[in-house]
């Protein structure tokens, strides 16, 4: 019986893939045991135990950015963090380290190499993070999402993806999911969302753009995100909700998607071959552009920046690729061409090479 340690949480592009690979473990090894390293403050305090597996808490642990009293209390922390870890890993006879990158990865890295366990390691972002940046140089076995990402040792898996995603027949489901948001058989679907926050110029043009969208004989599935300030712009074939907890239905009833490009959102929709405009988020590192980067380039998606994303721009741009049906099913199989849906199957077998 194998036991399988897991490191990753904070946000949800690592918990989400976590999770994915966890549950592909346990689907092919019923016997084996799955516990999961995180923190008490990410999403994984919530996401983990509600899937079944064993939470193991330790601290938050965010490199220093600049020279400050964190920064001095850093390696103490770190150091401590890791003797939690090895601890645990020969306490519980853990046989291999499984790291998705945050904050709780670097201690479970330098722990794996201490004990001399075999690490793994999966970078969801085509920019990679420092935990993995580093964690790469410890193991042979790292498994990007992304072909072409910048990181030692890197094999191209994709992304693992929920199952209900892995598994999702859009054409079946269709009936279901347009029934499901109260939306129209006749018109194609476009999909808008900016996460489950939101995000605030991409609402504001969406909606802005409301009866050019419908005009061009679309209709439109707007999530808005829980606290966004946008109004409903009450018009017919649009349909506005705050969060949705049924994504794999929005997949299956979208024939074009408005989005950020986040890791998990680009392979999803890639994957399913719904052909996108990518907005990527204009703050942090840039890792959103790299990520839509091979599925704008084989012809399946569109990039446009934030600032640039205007109602003008939707009526100049966007409008007339949604009012020509060949453009978008030709989008369409460009962005299955690249995507992958056995991300987690091929994890697992990278996985099971480093053991």
């Amino acid at each position: 019986m194998t036991t399988y340690l897991l490191a990753g949480g904070g946000t949800a592009g690592h918990v989400n893939p976590l999770l994915a690979v966890a549950d592909t473990i346990r689907r092919h090894e019923p016997d084996a045991t799955v516990l999961v390293l995180g923190t008490s403050e990410g999403l994984e305090a919530r996401l983990v135990p509600a899937r079944g597996y064993e939470l193991i808490i330790i601290p938050r642990l965010p490199f220093p950015r600049r020279p400050n009293r964190q920064a001095l209390s850093f390696l103490p922390r770190l150091r401590r963090a890791v003797s939690q870890v090895d601890d645990l890993i020969r306490s519980r006879n853990i046989d291999v380290v499984v790291g998705f990158g945050g904050y709780v990865s670097t201690p479970a890295y330098l722990a794996a190499r201490r004990a001399g366990v075999p690490l793994v390691i999966h970078e969801a972002n085509a920019r990679p993070g420092l935990a993995n940046k580093l964690g790469a140089r410890y193991t042979n076995h790292v498994g990007v999402a992304f072909p072409g990402t910048p990181i030692r040792h890197a094999h191209f898996v994709g992304m693992p993806l929920r199952a209900e995603i892995e598994r999702l027949d859009r054409e079946a489901a269709r009936p279901e999911a347009l029934a499901f948001f109260g939306l129209s058989a006749d018109r194609p679907t476009l999909l808008v969302t900016g996460g489950s926050l939101g995000a605030r110029r991409l609402n504001s043009t969406v909606t802005d753009s409301a009866e050019a969208l419908i005009g061009a004989g679309w209709q439109v599935l707007h999530i808005t995100g829980e606290k966004s300030e946008v109004s409903d712009p009450d018009l017919d074939h649009y349909r506005m909700v705050g969060y949705c907890d049924r994504m794999d239905l929005a997949l299956a009833a979208a024939d074009f998607a408005v989005s950020r490009a986040g890791a998990a959102t680009v392979s999803e929709l890639s994957a399913l071959g719904i052909p996108a405009l990518y907005v990527p988020y204009p703050v942090g590192n840039g890792e959103q552009r790299f990520n839509a980067a091979d599925v704008v380039r084989a012809g399946g998606g569109i990039l446009v920046d934030d600032a640039d994303f205007q109602p003008y721009w939707v009526l100049r741009e966007l409008v007339p690729v949604l009012a020509d049906p060949e453009r978008v099913r030709a989008m369409g199989r460009a962005a299955a061409s690249v995507g992958v849906l056995d991300g987690s199957e091929r994890m697992l077998e990278l996985i099971r090479r480093a053991r």
